[in-house]
C-alpha cells in the first residue's frame, strides 16, 4: 500500500464537494448545515420488477394493521417462542452477540437448523394470525459465522484493512455466506462500514481503516460477497441478505464514545463517514442499520432527515431500515416499549430485545389509529420488507431445513475457508520493526514461546467471538482452530528445531530467540472504550516480561494482538521485531508461515500488510490521514518488508508528554447521569428506579427536595438483610486518569440515623472485581449535610480494576442506616478537607 492523497473521490463526490464549495477535509466545518444536495443517487444495477412491485402491492392492501406491525417488530431468541411467532408472525427475528439455540453455547449445527425451521414453519402457519408471510433470521457474522461452534473466524476488520485487499474480502463473505446459510439463517448484520477516527473506541476494531477509501471499497466486495453480485448470481441458494451499518458516523463521535455524539459537518459526514454507503449501496445491500449515536444532539433513530430525507429520498435504497438493539429507546421521548418517533423518521424494523417487544407492537398499533403515525408511513416500511423477502427469494425457497446448504455441515469450518483465513491472516500482519533483520527465522532455531495471547484462541479471536464480548471462551470451544502456538511448533518441529513454551517466560535451555505474544484481551462494543490509548497503563507485566529477556541479551520478538494501534513505545524498545498482529481469528498457525523462514533459508510469506490505521505518537493521539498536524509516530501506510530497513531504535520516548485537561466526571446531580442508572439490591433481589420511588427487601430509596425540586434521594436501610444502593452501568468506563491525578469520589452525605452495622463505599469492576471501604467513623450523625472526599487510589489498593468500573459508587450495609444523599463525583483534583484516608 502507497500513501495516497488525504482523499481519493470520485467525480461524483468531488462534483458533491466542489457545489459546497469545498475543497478539502481541511475546510471542513464541525457545523450542522443542511444541505441534502451532498448526497448522490445510488445506482445499483437492480432492474425495476412491474411484476413484483404488484405483487406486493397486492399483499399489502390484503394485510391487516395488526398484521403489518408485526413485519417491523424484530425481537430475540431468548424472548420470544416458537408459539410467539405462530401468534404475531414477526417479519424477523435475531440472536444477539452470546445467544443460541436452547441458550446452549455448545448447540449444533442441528440444533441452529431446528430453531430456524420451527420459526419458519410458524410464521408461515396462517391459523392464528390469518397470513403466511415467511419470517428472517438476521445474526451477527461479523469475521466468519461467529456465533457458531466449529466456524470458520477470519481476521477481524482491522486486519483485513491491512490487506487492502478487496478481491480477498468478497472471497471471505462469500465463504461466511455459506457457513450462514448451513445453519438456516438468511440474515447477516454486516459490513460495518465505520471510519474510525478516534481510536480509543470500544469498536475500532470491526473499522477497515481510518480512511473512507479503503472502507468504500471494502464495503461493495463484502455485499457481493455475501449477496452475490447483481448482475450474477444475486439473493441466490449460495447467498445472503446484507446489513450495510451503522448509519451514520458511528465511527467518529467526540472522545470515541460509543453511542456518542459526531458533530461533522454535512460535507465531512459524506466524505468521511458515508463512503461505505456510497459503496456498499452500489452492489445491492438490501438493508441498512441505523446507529445508536448521535448527529449534532439528534439520535440517528430519531433523524428523519438521514433516515428518509437522505438515505431513502436522495441516495435512493428502496431496501429497508432496521433499528439497532433497543436503539429506538434512546431517543428522546422514547422507551424500548414505546417509540413512534422512530417510525416516522424512517425506521423500518425495530429490533427490540428483551420483553419491551409486545408493548412495542400494541403501541405502535394503537399510534396508527391515533394517527401520531400515518397509515402511509407504515405501508411503505412493510413494501419496503416485503421486497427485500422477494428480491431474496424467500416466498419461493423451500424451508431452512430443505435448502441446498442446509445440514451441510461440512461446510462449517471446512478446509477451504480455513485457507482463505489463513491467507487473511498472512496479508493482515504488520511489521512495526525488525531490527538487524532478525525476522524472519530460522525453523531450525532453539525458540522460547511466552505470553499470555500464545496458546489463547480465544484471545486472538477477540469480541464477537461465540460470546458477545468474546471472553468466558476456552480453546476447546474452537474446534478445528489452532493458536499461535500450534504454528510455531509446527513449523520448527518439521524443520528439526526446538521450542520451549512457558507462559512467564521460563526455560530450561537458552534459547536463540524468544517470540513473546501479548496484548488486549476480548472485548466487544461499549467495554471496549478507553480514555487512553497507553497499553497496560498502571501494570506493565508484558513489558517486564519482555525486559527480562533484553537483560538476558535475548533476541525478542513480540506478536502484539490489539483491536487498535496502542501506544507502545516502551514495548517496542524492549523489542528487537514487533508485529502488529490484529485480531487474526480461529486460524493463530498462519502466522508461523511469515515469521519464519523455509528450512533452506528462503522466504515462506512475506509481510505484506500496511497500516489503514496510524499509529499513535502519544497516549491520546488521534492522528488521521489526511490531517493538517498529522505527525504520527508510525505512518498510514506503513508496514516493513524483509527486503526494507528498519526504521525504528530503541529509543522512543517512554513517559507520555500529554497533559490531558480532565474534567470532573458527575455521576449524580439533581439526577443520575447517563450512562448509569440507580439499582437497589437486597440479597439476590434487584431493582432499578425508575421513578420517584423504589424499594427491594431490606432497602428503599425516594426523591426530595434539598436545594432544589427532587435533587437529592433518601436511603432506608432496615437492617434486615446485607442490602446495597449503586450507580450502575452496562458498560465500564475507565477511571485511570483521575488515579493519575490524585483524584477522590465526593459524596454529599447526610445521616439521619446511624447503624449499627458498619456502613461500607465501595466501587465494582466486574462480578468479582470490587473494592470497599467502611465510612461509619469518618461519617458525622447530627443530620447534617457533609462532603466526603475518598482517595481512588484506596481502591487501586484494593485491585479494583480503575479503567473498567461498572459501578462507581456503592453504599451497603446490613445495619439499620437512614441516610440521604446528593451530589456524587468524581473529581480530577485531591482535597485534603474531610478526606478519607485508605485503610
Amino acid at each position: 500500500m502507497t500513501l495516497k492523497k488525504p482523499f481519493t473521490l470520485t467525480a461524483l463526490m468531488m462534483a458533491a464537494i466542489a457545489m459546497n464549495g469545498c475543497t478539502g477535509p481541511e475546510q471542513m466545518q464541525t457545523s450542522k448545515v443542511v444541505d441534502n444536495e451532498i448526497w448522490p443517487k445510488i445506482a445499483t444495477g437492480i432492474k425495476d420488477d412491474a411484476n413484483m412491485e404488484a405483487a406486493i402491492a397486492k399483499l399489502l392492501n390484503s394485510m391487516t394493521l395488526e398484521q403489518k406491525i408485526a413485519q417491523m417488530i424484530q425481537p430475540e431468541i431468548r424472548d420470544i417462542t416458537v408459539e410467539d411467532m405462530r401468534k404475531y408472525g414477526f417479519g424477523s427475528y435475531l440472536n444477539g452477540g452470546g445467544a443460541f439455540p436452547n441458550n446452549d453455547k455448545h448447540a449444533t449445527a442441528a440444533d441452529w437448523i431446528a430453531l430456524a425451521e420451527k420459526m419458519y414453519q410458524a410464521s408461515v402457519d396462517d391459523s392464528l394470525d390469518g397470513i403466511n408471510i415467511p419470517t428472517m433470521w438476521g445474526t451477527d457474522a461479523v469475521h466468519g459465522h461467529n456465533n457458531v461452534i466449529g466456524a470458520t473466524l477470519f481476521p477481524h476488520n482491522i486486519g483485513l484493512g491491512a490487506t487492502n485487499n478487496p478481491a480477498l474480502i468478497e472471497k471471505i463473505a462469500a465463504a461466511t455466506a455459506q457457513e450462514v446459510m448451513v445453519t438456516g439463517i438468511d440474515w447477516v448484520f454486516a459490513p460495518t462500514v465505520a471510519v474510525v477516527r478516534d481510536d480509543r473506541w470500544g469498536r475500532t476494531y470491526e473499522g477497515y481503516s481510518e480512511d473512507p477509501e479503503i472502507v468504500r471499497d471494502y464495503s461493495a466486495a463484502i455485499v457481493k460477497g455475501l449477496q452475490g453480485a447483481v448482475d450474477q448470481d444475486f439473493l441466490s441458494d449460495k447467498r445472503v441478505i446484507s446489513t450495510v451499518k451503522h448509519f451514520l458516523g458511528d465511527g467518529g463521535t467526540q472522545g470515541g464514545d460509543d453511542q456518542g455524539d459526531n458533530i461533522s459537518s454535512e460535507q465531512e459526514l459524506f466524505d468521511i463517514h458515508a463512503q461505505g454507503y456510497v459503496g456498499g449501496l452500489g452492489a445491492g445491500a438490501q438493508t441498512v442499520m441505523a446507529s445508536f449515536n448521535s448527529w449534532h444532539g439528534e439520535k440517528i433513530h430519531g433523524s428523519k432527515y438521514l433516515l428518509t430525507d437522505v438515505l431513502k429520498d436522495k441516495m435512493g435504497f428502496d431496501g429497508f431500515v432496521v433499528g439497532d438493539w433497543n436503539g429506538h429507546g434512546q431517543i428522546d421521548g422514547c422507551t424500548n416499549g414505546n417509540c413512534a418517533q422512530a417510525a416516522n423518521a424512517g425506521l423500518d424494523v425495530y429490533m427490540v430485545p428483551t420483553d419491551a417487544w409486545k408493548p412495542l407492537y400494541e403501541n405502535l398499533i394503537a399510534q396508527v389509529k391515533s394517527g401520531e403515525i400515518a397509515q402511509s408511513r407504515i405501508d411503505d416500511a412493510v413494501t419496503r420488507i416485503l421486497r427485500v423477502k422477494m428480491r431474496a427469494g424467500l416466498f419461493d425457497k423451500p424451508s431452512p431445513a430443505q435448502r441446498p446448504l442446509s445440514g451441510k455441515t461440512e461446510v462449517i469450518g471446512s478446509a477451504e475457508h480455513r485457507a482463505i483465513a489463513k491467507q487473511a491472516v498472512r496479508e493482515s500482519l504488520v511489521l512495526l520493526k525488525n531490527k538487524q533483520q532478525l525476522l524472519p527465522l530460522s525453523p531450525k532455531a532453539n525458540v522460547l514461546v511466552a505470553g499470555l495471547g500464545a496458546d489463547n484462541i480465544g484471545m486472538q479471536s477477540g469480541g464477537w467471538s461465540i460470546t458477545w464480548q468474546g471472553t468466558g471462551n476456552e480453546n476447546s470451544d474452537f474446534p478445528g482452530g489452532t493458536s499461535i502456538l500450534d504454528g510455531i511448533e509446527r513449523t520448527v518441529k518439521q524443520a528439526g528445531g526446538q521450542v520451549q513454551y512457558d507462559l512467564n517466560g521460563q526455560f530450561n535451555t537458552r534459547p536463540d530467540v524468544a517470540i513473546v505474544v501479548f496484548g488486549e484481551q476480548p472485548y466487544a462494543e461499549g467495554n471496549g472504550d478507553l480514555d487512553n490509548l497507553e497499553y497496560q497503563r498502571g501494570n506493565k507485566t508484558d513489558l517486564a516480561l519482555l525486559g527480562k529477556f533484553k537483560k538476558a541479551g535475548i533476541p525478542v520478538v513480540s506478536l502484539f494482538i490489539s483491536g487498535r494501534p496502542m501506544w507502545v513505545n516502551a514495548e517496542l524498545n524492549a523489542s528487537d521485531a514487533f508485529v502488529a498482529t490484529w485480531l487474526p481469528g480461529s486460524e493463530g498457525d498462519a502466522l508461523s508461515d511469515v515469521l519464519f523462514a523455509n528450512a533452506d533459508g528462503s522466504v515462506n510469506h512475506d509481510f505484506k500488510g500496511k497500516l489503514s490505521f496510524s499509529w499513535p505518537n502519544n497516549p491520546i493521539d488521534n492522528a488521521n490521514r489526511g490531517d493538517t498536524d498529522y505527525a504520527p509516530l508510525l505512518p498510514y501506510g506503513f508496514g516493513l518488508t524483509y527486503a526494507d530497513k528498519n526504521t525504528l531504535g530503541d529509543d522512543l520516548a517512554e513517559q507520555s508528554q500529554v497533559t490531558e485537561q480532565l474534567e470532573d466526571l458527575v455521576l449524580f446531580e439533581r439526577a443520575v447521569k447517563a450512562p448509569w442508572s440507580l439499582q437497589l439490591q437486597s440479597g439476590e433481589q434487584q431493582k432499578t428506579m425508575v421513578s420517584s420511588r423504589a424499594a427491594v427487601g431490606a432497602v428503599s430509596v425516594k426523591t426530595f427536595d434539598k436545594d432544589v425540586q427532587e435533587d437529592a434521594r433518601a436511603i432506608t436501610f432496615t437492617g434486615e438483610q446485607l442490602a446495597a444502593v449503586r450507580l450502575m452501568a452496562a458498560f465500564p468506563s475507565d477511571l485511570r486518569s483521575f488515579v493519575e491525578k490524585q483524584g477522590q469520589l465526593q459524596m454529599q452525605i447526610k445521616v439521619d440515623k446511624a447503624g449499627t452495622s458498619p456502613l461500607w463505599l465501595g466501587m465494582q469492576c466486574g462480578d468479582d472485581c470490587q473494592g470497599k471501604l467502611d465510612i461509619t467513623e469518618r461519617l458525622n450523625n447530627d443530620a447534617q449535610w457533609q462532603t466526603v472526599n475518598i482517595d481512588l487510589a484506596c481502591f487501586a489498593e484494593q485491585n479494583v480494576n480503575l479503567g473498567q468500573v461498572f459501578s462507581p459508587w456503592q453504599l451497603s450495609t446490613q445495619g439499620d442506616w437512614q441516610l440521604s444523599i446528593a451530589k456524587l463525583t468524581v473529581s480530577s483534583k485531591h482535597t485534603q478537607e474531610s478526606a478519607i484516608l485508605c485503610q
